[in-house]
């Protein structure tokens, strides 16, 4: 190790940075692309990388080509290419859970090598619910294994997961700072993580065949078996109780000029999710709609407290849903779960601020938020990543929100609105991507532009519709991120930092190294983004790499593989949203993920050292 490395002004104002950036990071005070961005400022302030590439990172290959995979993923999506995936998991797997586990993972898997995993995660839950309806198998057995799985299968390719795209541009930045008479790194090919990641995702496989039935929650078995949007399913899991009811306000009625919001603020109030006080009856009525003599109201609770609220307020109970009838049909509306994912506009907002029931047509019932189901003053809920909203809406309306990008619905709709005749132009270009990727020297992000750009020239989606399927967040951070790896490689911040980690190692085998290097990336991607966590650590890890003689390539395809070992807290996006469906708890994810961790790093380093051998 070259011990005369020491620390200069530019080295110490990087470390600053550093400092505060995983502060910000871990503490969540702003979102983290808020905090990414205001990290590329300050390094501007400070001129810590050259002016005139401050701003490189948001024309990266690894940010263009994220923006490519997005609108390829929505265009598979668009066409009900999954439709057709669960007909085929259903007829070949029967109603056996290790051969629809199987089946699941391994395709969720593959899909998830050619796109984001959360992307992959969103277009399968859907699937899980149709599949966990009809074979009465519970999401709690299906949702782990295939959030996992695509976790895993973000390993499969250089496509598949953030860290493995932005790897190649912190290799070529890495090249920029070499020592004189270092040979240049080599940077890597789609398939070149094939083997490595294929053993991840059969381990992952494996590991629940064996374990699942000890790993997995059993206590809410029963409950979750039931095909969803059924009564049970939402009484046992949420405590949504009781059958619907039409209730006539009289002229005696203290709610006569309440407002709905204030009606359902009254203890002991049923769930109000219809009214009719004009010509038409209505779902979802909004929160500032008056009641007055004559309404009717359709609402949702027990016997007792429907009969009891009707007492109380001078209400008359309908003895059939004579108004409501049509619209309370199975076949026309009924309860769903649906997801906040990471970079929703709702997160921050209170329901009440939200308006979902005059925006989107649906009425929250229940939130799940980290396995604690909240049922009261829904109205001043702070919306947070991962929030499973229990809501009623009419399907069509379900429709109009699962296109909208601030949510992921869950539960599966029926007649939902596709473009099947588009399946085969979705097919050809995202083959035709794909070809170019192995077949020819284009770069990543030009083979995937023609693809994406292909669907929509073909009307597989429009231009808006490629527009709202990117996450302008993971942009933003990804690109807003990459000047503090060229500030930390530029300055000697990473020679420097890799210098003081020998030193407390001392002298020891090079696997330990690369075991230590894998805790620690895995550690990182625990508090913190997994594109921040492989900014930062792969020019310390190919600084560690030069100073020991090992393959400084190596040392960083570690940390970047390393990063999607994020099994153990439901930090990482795809645990964040099976967590509500699935009825997972914190507890959940603590015992099958701590032991999943551990066999990911014992496979990965064994496949990692066979591959790229020095």
């Amino acid at each position: 190790m070259e011990s005369g490395l020491t620390l200069t002004g530019d080295m110490v104002l990087v470390l600053v940075v550093l400092s505060a950036t995983i502060g910000l990071f871990v503490s969540e005070l702003v979102r983290v692309d808020i905090a990414a961005i205001l990290v590329m400022v300050v390094i501007g302030l400070l001129q810590l990388v050259p002016t005139g590439q401050l701003f490189n990172g948001f024309a990266s290959n690894a940010v263009i080509s994220i923006i490519a995979v997005m609108i390829l993923g929505a265009g598979l999506d668009r066409t009900g290419v999954m439709t057709v995936v669960s007909a085929w998991i259903l007829k070949i797997g029967g109603n056996s859970v290790t051969r629809i586990t199987t089946l699941v993972s391994v395709t969720v898997g593959l899909i998830s090598s050619m796109m984001q995993n959360v992307g992959a995660t969103a277009l399968f839950m859907p699937v899980m619910s149709r599949v966990s309806a009809r074979t009465q198998i519970p999401q709690s057995r299906l949702l782990m294994p295939m959030g996992f799985c695509a976790i895993l299968g973000g390993t499969v390719t250089m496509v598949g997961s953030s860290p493995l795209i932005l790897l190649n541009d912190l290799i070529e930045n890495a090249n920029a700072s070499l020592p004189p008479g270092v040979p240049t790194l080599q940077t890597f090919h789609l398939f070149d993580v094939t083997p490595i990641g294929v053993a991840l995702l059969l381990a992952g496989i494996v590991y629940f065949l064996v374990g699942g039935k000890f790993l997995l929650p059993s206590a809410k078995e029963k409950a979750s078996g039931v095909p969803a949007r059924t009564q049970t399913y939402f009484a046992d899991v949420y405590g949504i109780k009781g059958d619907v009811y039409e209730l006539l306000v009289t002229v005696d009625s203290p709610l006569v000029g309440m407002s709905i919001r204030e009606a359902e603020q009254i203890a002991g109030a049923p769930l109000l999710l219809a009214i009719r006080n004009t010509e038409e009856p209505r779902l979802a009525p909004p929160s500032d709609e008056m009641i007055w003599v004559g309404t009717i109201l359709g609402v949702m609770g027990t016997r007792n407290r429907v009969g009891r609220f009707a007492l109380e307020n001078q209400c008359r109970v309908q003895p059939r849903l004579k108004t409501f009838g049509p619209l309370f049909n199975s076949s026309r509306a009924g309860i769903s779960e649906v997801v906040i994912p990471p970079g929703s506009r709702l997160v921050g907002q209170t329901i009440g601020d939200a308006r979902l029931r005059t925006r989107y047509g649906i009425s929250v019932l229940a939130i799940n938020r980290r396995g604690e189901i909240l049922t009261e003053n829904l109205r001043d809920q702070v919306l947070e990543t991962g929030d499973c909203l229990v809501s009623h809406s009419t399907w069509r309306d379900l429709s109009a929100v699962a296109r909208e990008r601030d949510f992921i619905v869950a539960t599966d709709i029926p007649k939902e609105e596709q473009r099947p005749q588009k399946v085969a132009h979705a097919l050809l270009f995202f083959g035709l991507s794909v070809g170019m990727i192995i077949f020819t020297d284009f770069r990543l992000s030009i083979a995937l532009l023609v693809g994406a750009m292909g669907m929509v020239l073909t009307g597989v989606l429009s231009i808006d519709e490629a527009y709202a399927s990117v996450s302008w967040k993971t942009v933003f951070l990804l690109a807003s991120l990459i000047p503090l790896g060229q500030a930390m490689e530029l300055t000697g911040t990473a020679a420097w930092i890799a210098q003081e980690i020998m030193q407390i190692l001392g002298d020891v085998p090079e696997l330990a190294i690369q075991a230590a290097l894998a805790v620690m990336a895995t550690i990182f991607t625990l508090v913190m983004s997994n594109v921040g966590a492989t900014t930062i650590l792969v020019p310390i890890a190919v600084s560690i790499a030069l100073a020991t003689g090992a393959n400084p390539t190596m040392y960083a395809l570690i940390i970047a593989l390393s990063t999607s070992n994020a099994f153990i807290l439901p930090t990482h996006q795809v645990n964040a949203l099976i967590m509500g469906p699935g009825g997972y708890r914190v507890a959940d994810f603590i015992r099958a993920g701590s032991l999943m961790s551990l066999v990911f790093i014992i496979v990965m380093l064994t496949m990692v050292n066979v591959v790229f051998r020095t």
